[in-house]
């Protein structure tokens, strides 16, 4: 094998790691290990969201306040006493 090949493969390994990555979604920063985390949505400001939704691939590019399919992340049992909010999904992390 030559070392062209070898860059190739190391390259190619490279990349997909770092497309793996990229979709994974990132518990937030404040939260503990073995907690319980919800997906609340309807309640995050423009640009402030946690994660990607159907219109769009990541965090931070929420265009309007409170639209229902923005969410955040809280600790569970906040989203339901949020007005408007909704539970979109539980994640222990």
């Amino acid at each position: 094998m030559d070392n062209n090949q070898i860059f190739k493969g190391a390259l190619v390994g490279i990349l997909a790691l770092g497309l793996g990555a990229s979709t994974a979604e990132a518990a937030p920063n404040w939260a503990k290990k073995g907690q319980t985390l919800e997906k609340c949505a309807g309640i995050a400001k423009s640009g402030k969201n946690d994660c990607g939704t159907k219109g769009h691939d990541c965090g931070g590019k929420a265009v309007k306040d409170n639209d229902p399919d923005e969410w955040v992340y809280v600790p569970q049992g906040v989203c339901e006493k949020i007005s408007g909010a909704s539970v979109k999904e539980t994640k222990k992390i």
